[in-house]
């Protein structure tokens, strides 16, 4: 019996690796044919518009100490396709096997930082907490609760957060509390006298009862210390969603307890936040924050460095070239060759060259910013962004 799940050693030495890759280091070498390339990380289509490209922290860190020169955009940047987000230049076999790693962190994280910005897009003013830890192995709960706070969510639950991110974890109660109780009004005052003081007071209201008069009974016993009701109704319980927290609401208002917000959480998804956000003062999202939408970023070798010049050479549908990705603004982007001049921005003002030399023959040269920074770097942009959905 063991967790089959790759261990860090396999990972930075490229064991943990696609077989090809292997064979193709293999095979330059003993022909010695093994030469410098620029390898150029992008996404030639995306699911949505724009995408949030996350995870370069941990690819820097894949590549560190190699023999190796590394220009990336900052992790955060909102892009579009065909855009270039990462250049490693430096011997083929140098990096080669390590390429199926980097791409999975890549992606993984990019994914489920653009769906989270989304999410939050649509949520508008309101709070969105990250519930979705149990549809992921575990291995990797750190490495969604960074991508997601990363997007934009304003919590993560995971209790690993603050060991690994320096985010200390929200969340109250699952429906387990008043199952083992037994008692829903048992379950909720046991938890007001036992957890500290400073965890807010929301309480599961949907586990025996009608939600208005669970949530009634939880105001009624907690009175000025409950901060919030949670409604996690299944699906098959719901009916209509709105019409059920619209009903909450007027209850627990006409009773005098307007101060006690109203969580949802459970299947949501843009269109269903979109549709409860006037409502709803904080969402619990799960699955669609942590199974969304694959961001498929590729890696290609774009130049090629042979007699004693940089050779533009790429694979049929891809543009050959080290590029540079210049920004107006989050709405207005261009893409030119390395050494050209960049187009004016329509303002009449110079754009600004987005990638940078981060790494250089595998020592880092930034300070990677903190989770905090990167998070604010995207909520910023997602203010600025014109097509938003």
């Amino acid at each position: 019996m063991r967790l089959y799940i790759a261990r860090e050693n396999e990972i930075l030495s490229g064991e943990a690796t696609d077989i090809y890759f292997k064979r193709t280091v293999d095979v330059i070498k003993k022909s010695n044919k093994d030469k410098r390339v620029r390898m150029e990380f992008h996404a030639y289509s995306l699911p949505y518009d724009w995408a949030v490209f996350a995870g370069l922290e941990e690819a820097l860190t894949i590549l560190g100490g190699k023999n190796v020169d590394v220009y990336a955009v900052p992790e955060g940047t909102i892009f579009r396709p065909k855009q270039p987000l990462m250049v490693i230049e430096g011997d083929y076999t140098e990096f080669g096997e390590l390429e199926t790693a980097i791409l999975g962190v890549l992606r993984h994280s990019t994914s489920i930082a653009t769906k989270a910005a989304r999410i939050k897009l649509a949520a508008g003013n309101k709070s969105v907490l990250f519930f979705g830890l149990r549809a992921l192995h575990p291995a990797i709960q750190p490495m969604a609760d960074r991508a997601a706070y990363i997007g934009g969510v304003d919590g993560v639950a995971g209790n690993l957060s603050e060991k690994y991110l320096g985010i200390k974890p929200v969340g109250t109660m699952p429906h387990a509390l008043m199952l083992v109780f037994g008692d829903p009004e048992e379950a909720w005052k046991a938890f007001d006298e036992y957890v500290e003081e400073e965890v807010p007071r929301i309480v599961l209201v949907d586990t025996f009862c009608d939600e208005r008069m669970e949530a009634l009974k939880a105001a009624k016993l907690l009175r000025e210390k409950l901060r919030g009701v949670r409604l996690d109704t299944p699906g098959s319980r719901r009916g209509n969603m709105r019409a059920i927290v619209e009903e909450v609401r007027w209850t627990l208002d006409l009773h005098g307890f307007k101060n006690v917000q109203i969580i949802v959480s459970g299947g949501l998804n843009e269109e269903k936040i979109r549709e409860l956000r006037d409502l709803v003062d904080a969402f619990g999202v799960g699955t669609s924050i942590a199974f969304p939408k694959s961001v498929d970023i590729s890696a290609d070798i774009v130049e090629v460095y042979e007699n004693g010049k940089w050779t533009p050479r790429s694979k049929r549908g891809k543009w050959p070239g080290f590029k540079q990705l210049y920004r107006c603004n989050v709405n207005e982007d261009y893409v030119v060759p390395w050494n050209d001049e960049p187009p004016k921005c329509r303002d009449g003002t110079k754009p600004k060259a987005m990638l940078r030399k981060v790494m250089e023959n595998g020592r880092l040269l930034i300070e990677p910013p903190s989770i905090e920074e990167i998070r604010k770097y995207v909520l910023e942009q997602l203010n600025e962004i014109e097509d938003k959905v």
